[in-house]
């Protein structure tokens, strides 16, 4: 077998030199953006982590072999690529024992970061429960990954066309730290207030490391989710993005588009429906979230 882990040039010399480590998924470049934003955003997202002090780490599995950290050449390749898997828990070590080529969700980049000894990771939004739930059963992986794997995600927080109040629901359940930044509100992705109270709040980078460190010296599994909002330039209110969610949901559900392929398909419905807005908030997040990563890795 492959080992587990490919390091890129880039980071194994942080590592080597002990330099603090930010992962960033890859389904956001295959699944969540057109070419050749999705590119440009990738790159632009590394930048911001670099500029603030970190090494970014992009992971994916390149035929078979899953690499932590990606060269230029290869992450234009996986941003131009058709038929791209989007790996999770269930079926991440399939992919790989297949040869396959497949972007990371959040639960399979904190697998990933986690064997790679990365402790921190920016995404836009988690997964959640989706609305509908107590049908459909329709619960992402994420949630679970969040409980048992020890990586601190910063996201927007959960993406809005979800179920944000059983999302919540779920993560208490599990026992997962949920920290909003700079507010006392959760933060619902493209708008900074979901109308829920954040369970705890810590506004300082090294307070949320500080935080992180003593879950583990109290040997408590899981990591911690960290809510930071939207700059408020780049929001868009809920009443404004609130009618977009309803319209592409309520389109996937009369289609029949579920489990995988729901998120993607509700993401480019709302970036049209939106003439564009939801990509720029998207990108605007996406880069906030790698800045505030970058300086929880530093501390």
């Amino acid at each position: 077998m492959t080992a587990p882990v490919t390091l890129s040039p880039e980071v194994a010399e942080a590592r080597s030199r002990n330099r603090p480590l930010v992962a960033l998924e890859s389904t956001i470049i295959t699944h969540g953006m057109p070419w050749p934003r999705n590119l440009e955003t990738a790159k632009a997202v590394e930048d911001e982590v670099r500029g603030a002090g970190a090494v970014p780490a992009t992971i994916a599995v390149l035929e078979g072999r899953l690499h932590v950290g990606l060269t230029g050449a290869q992450l234009e390749s996986l941003a131009q690529a058709r038929e791209v898997a989007k790996l999770s828990r269930a079926d991440l070590a399939v992919a790989m024992a297949r040869g396959q080529t497949g972007a990371t969700t959040v639960a399979a980049t904190m697998i990933a970061a986690h064997q790679a000894g990365i402790a921190v990771f920016a995404t836009g939004g988690i997964g959640g429960v989706h609305r509908g739930a107590e049908l459909s059963f329709d619960i992402s992986a994420d949630l679970q990954e969040l409980a048992q794997t020890p990586v601190t995600v910063v996201c927007a927080g959960a993406k809005a066309i979800l179920d944000l109040p059983k999302t919540l629901e779920v993560l208490e359940t599990l026992g997962v730290p949920v920290i909003a930044v700079g507010q006392d509100e959760l933060p619902a992705f493209w708008s900074r207030d979901s109308g829920l109270q954040a369970p705890l709040r810590i506004d300082d980078p090294a307070g949320i490391a500080a935080a992180a460190r003593q879950r583990a010296a109290l040997g408590l599994p899981g990591g911690q989710l960290v809510a930071n909002p939207i700059p408020p330039e780049s929001e868009i209110p809920q009443n404004v993005i609130g009618p977009w969610i309803e319209a592409a949901l309520a389109e996937a559900e009369s289609r029949g588009i579920g489990q995988k392929a729901v998120t993607p398909f509700l993401l480019q419905r709302i970036f049209e429906l939106s003439d564009g807005a939801s990509l720029e908030a998207n990108i605007a997040l996406v880069l906030n979230n790698a800045r505030l990563a970058a300086r929880i890795a530093a501390a």
